[in-house]
């Protein structure tokens, strides 16, 4: 049963009393050690353990196995189409609640195959792998199909004719990481499709910034970052030229030269270029969205390349503005500085990953930083509920250019965007806890430190 604050004054000042009446010393800052009492914390304030963090992993990975295809089937008959050769128009994926092409799975893709590298556990992987591998087996099929007649139906249509960033980063990363992680399955066509859309047809501003003409002309979503540079980046990996990078760091300054607040290290969600004032929502996905870029960024892009250090720069003020603002839950706002808004589990987790991998890479300070990340954690591992969907996380989100916007989007467990985050949160949490200690000193959660 929860005590409340008034009602455990109360018992401490009835315990008093009965002790002053027995004759026993009283209860008071002379005989009691009342720095010691517990507080009333409304999520966990302790270090976790890895196999609880593992424990969270499982439940969202047993979810998103039964939930998300990794079959095909004729929609007609509803029979699996186990050969390649039975492929026709009314090929398409074995009913499941997500959507196995969007950004969103992207990101869980990725979250899998770190989650393998977190526990040694290739189920994790496997969920990846074998989901990409059947991309890639259809893709021939699918390219010639929609050469004849590009309003041939597929499955993966999204992928083989982008119209957006959201169509090709994220799991273009996924896929490159992948590959990288040893999958032998032919993913080059998919992955060269994706890069060409983002470096050569995806609309930019006359200074080569990656830009769309919705909600208005000329327009820069924050999202946009994370929908282009983390792939750019791994392709810079990849291939080796370092072409990718220069185009990957231009788009981190010119969108931070517009977007980041250096007064709060906040990004806005949107900048209107025809706009003579940019208004500010601070919204935390975005944000999230920002800061996991350049964290990917840094960790493959050579640390000589002339933009290293000004990437590292602005991810220490960006991290700095963020922890400015976690809410004692643990959690953020929907809308980072406005605390009347709701609490936000896709963003959070998204933190926690990039603090987390911020620190494992030794970016950040890990002994000012580390509580941050476990409390941030500790709070998103209350979102996973039994069945292992994840809750508190904001559906898909345009830009708005009022408050009313932000502040009453919806949530939903069917959000795509909070299972990747959770999934790469955990991990690299996982990865944080094997290589460091951590204690409760004199009430509070720190790095145990030598000495």
């Amino acid at each position: 049963m929860k005590i409340t604050n008034k009602a455990l004054a109360f018992f401490l000042f009835a315990a008093a009393q009965t002790l002053n009446m027995s004759g026993q010393k009283p209860v008071n800052d002379v005989t009691s050690p009342l720095h010691a009492l517990q507080p009333e914390y409304p999520t966990p304030y302790n270090p976790p353990s890895i196999s609880e963090v593992t424990k969270v992993l499982d439940k969202v990975y047993t979810y998103l196995e039964a939930e998300s295809a990794d079959k095909l089937i004729d929609k007609n008959s509803g029979k699996e189409i186990t050969s390649l050769n039975n492929l026709n128009e009314n090929t398409v994926f074995e009913p499941g609640s997500f959507r196995l092409t969007s950004y969103e799975w992207g990101v869980t893709y990725a979250g899998m195959l770190l989650a393998t590298e977190a526990t040694a556990n290739p189920m994790y992987a496997d969920y990846t792998n074998k989901r990409l591998k059947l991309f890639a087996d259809i893709t021939p099929y699918y390219s010639k199909k929609l050469k004849e007649d590009n309003q041939y139906p597929s499955p993966i249509k999204q992928s083989l004719s982008p119209h957006a960033l959201d169509d090709a980063g994220a799991i273009c990363a996924a896929m490159i990481k992948a590959k990288r992680a040893g999958l032998k399955a032919d993913l080059n066509p998919l992955i060269d499709n994706f890069i060409d859309y983002i470096s050569n047809k995806q609309f930019r501003l006359t200074d080569g910034t990656l830009a769309r003409n919705r909600p208005q002309p000329n327009t820069l979503w924050l999202d946009d970052l994370f929908m282009s540079v983390p792939a750019l980046a791994q392709m810079g990996k990849y291939t080796g030229d370092n072409t990718y990078f220069d185009d990957a760091v231009k788009q981190v300054r010119q969108f931070s030269e517009r977007m980041f607040n250096h007064q709060n290290n906040l990004y806005m969600h949107g900048w209107v270029q025809s706009m003579e004032v940019h208004p500010q929502f601070h919204w935390a996905r975005a944000n999230g969205w920002a800061v996991m870029t350049l964290v990917e960024l840094l960790e493959v892009m050579p640390k000589e390349h002339e933009g290293y250090s000004d990437v590292l720069k602005q991810l220490r003020a960006h991290i700095n503005g963020l922890v400015h603002y976690q809410d004692g839950t643990g959690f953020w706002h929907q809308l980072i500085d406005r605390n009347d808004t709701y609490l936000e589990t896709s963003a959070t987790a998204i933190y926690t990953y990039a603090m987390a991998r911020a620190i494992n890479r030794g970016y950040i300070d890990k002994q000012a930083f580390s509580p941050t990340v476990l409390l941030a954690w500790n709070a998103v591992s209350t979102k996973v509920n039994e069945k292992g969907q994840v809750e508190g996380t904001c559906v898909g989100t345009g830009m708005g250019f009022d408050p009313a916007f932000y502040y009453y989007r919806p949530i939903n467990v069917f959000a795509a965007h909070g299972y990747g985050p959770v999934l790469l949160a955990g991990s690299e949490v996982i990865l944080l806890l094997k290589n460091n200690t951590f204690e409760i000193n004199d009430s509070a959660l720190q790095l145990k430190t030598k000495g």
